[in-house]
């Protein structure tokens, strides 16, 4: 049972209280010492958001609205059906994607008419540039995925969905567009937004190759919009591992970096901050536990489990400490096109050690034990 007790300071929580959610969130029951002033939250969990139910799956979505510090990215998370399609749609946003469970077929055309057709599964990506439309059907297993927008605005619930489109077209206006009558349309989807597609039910698709669309130009194959980035070689480190996926090796994915970080138990992601822009996290595995320095002697230190968002604003320094004895695997995302951090170990190490020692009065273990190298992971 914990309490909200450090040392000789705090008391025993005789209740009411939810003994679920403290356990859930040790560090903040009972902060360290070293936790002082007031910064915002920097934590929610999918689990707490509202979940939009359908016949082929559900959505749920973590902003601006759920988590008021995160302007810069959103996140939604998705279940499809085997068969299941997150119907024909576009956005004002960028949407990048990390596939969790499962299979899914994902379509798109761009503004030129080069279409894309690709199957993703387990740890492949998908980034469909603003304003493209798309489509993702589930295969055989039926899926589950992250998407990730790049406004903290972003509204699921705000889709262009082709059906809504439509439905709010006189047909009169569709048969002159499509050349055929008006009867023609007399079994589209109503105005009614219950009878919308949005996640719906179909058969499991066939073979690939089966629904390509033949292109009349020939442009197959200049549109690519995936990547396999459990495929990609990682950086190993003594206490886990990074893969990093931006503009430089995806160059789909312009506006959204990324790393996958692999944290072993009794190991953490180095102190470090970024300087590009704010950290959208997602905790995929595992438990973790996150301080966040925010400059005038504020500091505030956080507890993640699978399913939750975290944010680190911009050039906060934090660090991620693995808190469990299973692996850790968190998504790092940013409003960027090359993903930056900058190490604390490597700063030091390459600024002159008498000008660190009289900042610090370090002994010389510590001074010798800097390394030039970039840690990423450290025991």
């Amino acid at each position: 049972m914990p309490q909200p007790i450090r040392g000789i300071d705090g008391a025993t929580d005789p209740g009411p209280r939810n003994v679920a959610l403290d356990q859930q969130n040790p560090d903040t029951l009972a902060p360290p010492a070293t936790d002082a002033g007031t910064i915002p939250n920097l934590k929610f969990s999918f689990s707490m958001a509202h979940n939009r139910l359908q016949q082929g799956g559900w959505a749920r979505q973590v902003t601006v609205r759920e988590l008021p510090v995160a302007t810069t990215l959103a996140g939604v998370n998705m279940r499809l059906k085997p068969g299941a399609v997150r119907e024909l749609h576009w956005h004002k946003e960028a949407e990048w994607a990390y596939m969790l469970a499962g299979r899914a077929r994902v379509s798109a055309i761009d503004q030129a008419g080069h279409n894309f057709l690709d199957d993703v599964g387990v740890g492949d990506l998908w980034n469909f540039p603003a304003g493209l439309p798309h489509s993702i059907q589930a295969l055989e297993e039926g899926c589950e995925f992250l998407l990730v927008f790049d406004d903290g605005d972003f509204s699921e619930d705000s889709t262009f969905l082709l059906t809504d489109w439509l439905a709010h077209t006189p047909r009169s206006i569709l048969a002159r567009n499509f050349g055929v009558s008006e009867d023609d349309f007399a079994d589209l989807p109503t105005k009614d937004l219950e009878h919308i597609r949005y996640i719906f039910p179909l058969p499991v698709p066939g073979p690939l190759n089966r629904d390509r669309v033949n292109d009349p130009n020939n442009t197959e194959g200049q549109l690519n919009l995936t990547y396999r980035l459990l495929d990609q070689e990682p950086i190993q480190a003594t206490g886990g591992r990074v893969r990093i996926v931006d503009s430089k090796n995806f160059p789909a994915a312009s506006t959204i970096a990324a790393a996958l970080v692999e944290v072993d138990p009794g190991a953490m992601r180095e102190l470090h901050w970024h300087p590009n822009n704010d950290e959208w996290q997602y905790y995929i595995e595992g438990r973790g536990r996150m301080t966040v320095f925010a400059s005038e002697g504020k500091a505030r230190t956080f507890n993640y489990q699978a399913g939750d968002v975290g944010y680190v604003p911009f050039a906060m320094g934090h660090y991620i400490e693995n808190s469990g004895d299973t692996p850790l695997r968190f998504l790092e995302m940013f409003k960027s096109a090359r993903f930056a951090d900058i190490s604390l170990n490597q700063w030091l190490a390459l600024t002159p050690p008498e000008l660190v020692q009289a900042h610090l009065n370090l002994n010389q273990n510590v001074l010798h034990a800097l390394s030039k190298q970039k840690k990423i992971i450290v025991r």
